[in-house]
C-alpha cells in the first residue's frame, strides 16, 4: 500500500506520530529514558517546523541545518545538540521505512563535533543549591541574590548585567531593557522572582549603601558605591560554587548556556529563546513576525524552571 503523503492534515500528523513511537517501543526497543528524550526532542523539531510553516513532508535538508544551528546558537551543549540530531534522523529514517515518504532530509544532517573543552551546563538543583548559598546576613547578600536570580532568569551576558540601569526596568510590563553587543538593545522579560529579589536589594541599596555620584542609575554596584565590574561577579560565583560543593569549572556564562538548556529541555519555543538571548543570527524584524512581545514573556516565564517553582511556592497556576 501506497502511504506518502504530500501535505499532512493533523489526523495524518496524529496517526504517523502514534506509528512512530510504537517503532521506538517495539522495533527499537528503547528504554524508557531514550524513548521519552526522542519524543521530546522529535516536539522540539515540530514546534520548530509549526513556527516556520513548513508541512512534513516538505522538510529540507537546509530547514533541519537551520534548526541545527539554532540549537548551537542558544549555546545547548554538543552532546545534547548531537542526541537531538540523533533522535530527528530516526524520525526522518522512520518516515521512509514507513513508506510516507520516498527521500530522508536529514540523511546529510551532522552531528556536532565533540571535542574536548565543552561549555559546563549546571543542573537546576545545582542553581538551587549556589543561590542557597549565599549568605544573607552580610550586607552584600541581598545584592548577590539579586544578581544570580537576574543572571539565571534572564538569560544575560556577564557585561549586559554590569551595564543594567535602574531607568532600563519596566518592572510593571515584565521586561527589563538590555544593551546588548553592538550597542544593540532588546526587552528581556524578566521573572517575578527576580524582580522580587531586585526590589529587596533596592532596600538594602537606598538605606546602607554609599552610591557615587556617576553610578547613581546602575542596578548593581560594588561595595564602594561604583558600578559592579565583571571580574567581580566571577569571583563571587567561583566563591558561592565552592561554598556550594559544585566542582564544575563555572562562570557568569554557565548560568546562560543553563539558561537556554532548561527552558528548551522544558518545551519553550527555539525562537523565543534565541530572540531573548539577543543573537545576531537570529536579531531581525522576521522574528517578530513569529513571535510578538507578550508570546515571548509568556513562552520565557511559563517554561522555565525557577519560575515553575516560585508560582508552586506562592500558590499560583
Amino acid at each position: 500500500m501506497n502511504t506518502k503523503v504530500k501535505s499532512m492534515n493533523k489526523e495524518q500528523r496524529e496517526t504517523i506520530i502514534r506509528k512512530y513511537k510504537q517503532y521506538l517501543r517495539l522495533e527499537k526497543s528503547f528504554s524508557s529514558n531514550t524513548y521519552d528524550a526522542y519524543l521530546r526532542d522529535l516536539g522540539k523539531l515540530l514546534s520548530f517546523l509549526d513556527d516556520e510553516g513548513i508541512d512534513i513532508p516538505d522538510t529540507t535538508l537546509d530547514d533541519l541545518h537551520r534548526f541545527a544551528a539554532g540549537l548551537h546558537d542558544i549555546g545547548i551543549h554538543p552532546r545534547s545538540q548531537a542526541r537531538i540530531i540523533s533522535g530527528v534522523k530516526s524520525f526522518f529514517h522512520f518516515l521512509v521505512l514507513a513508506d510516507y515518504q520516498e527521500n530522508d532530509p536529514s540523511e546529510l544532517l551532522e552531528s556536532p563535533k565533540i571535542g574536548f573543552r565543552l561549555p559546563e551546563v549546571l543542573t537546576v538543583e545545582e542553581i538551587d543549591a549556589i543561590i542557597a548559598a549565599i549568605d544573607l546576613s552580610k550586607k552584600e547578600g541581598q545584592r548577590n541574590r539579586a544578581i544570580l536570580e537576574t543572571l539565571y532568569s534572564c538569560g544575560l551576558r556577564v557585561s549586559e548585567l554590569c551595564n543594567l540601569k535602574i531607568s532600563d526596568l519596566y518592572f510593571n510590563e515584565g521586561f527589563i531593557k538590555v544593551e546588548g553587543k553592538g550597542s544593540k538593545q532588546r526587552l528581556v522579560p524578566i521573572s517575578p522572582r527576580a524582580i522580587k529579589e531586585i526590589r529587596n536589594w533596592f532596600l538594602d541599596r537606598n538605606t546602607q549603601w554609599k552610591i557615587k555620584k556617576d553610578a547613581e542609575d546602575y542596578v548593581f554596584l560594588a561595595r564602594w558605591g561604583n558600578r559592579i565590574s565583571r571580574i567581580m561577579i566571577f569571583h563571587l560565583i567561583k566563591e558561592l560554587a565552592e561554598t556550594a560543593g559544585i566542582t564544575k569549572n563555572i562562570s557568569p556564562h554557565t548560568f546562560r548556556h543553563s539558561f537556554a538548556t532548561h527552558l528548551l529541555e522544558g518545551g519553550a519555543n527555539l525562537r523565543a529563546i534565541q530572540c531573548m538571548l539577543g543573537h545576531e543570527s537570529i536579531a531581525t524584524t522576521e522574528i517578530y513576525t513569529h513571535i510578538d512581545r507578550e508570546m515571548l514573556r509568556s513562552e520565557i516565564i511559563e517554561h522555565h524552571p525557577r519560575n515553575i517553582k516560585f508560582r508552586k511556592e506562592h500558590g499560583f497556576h
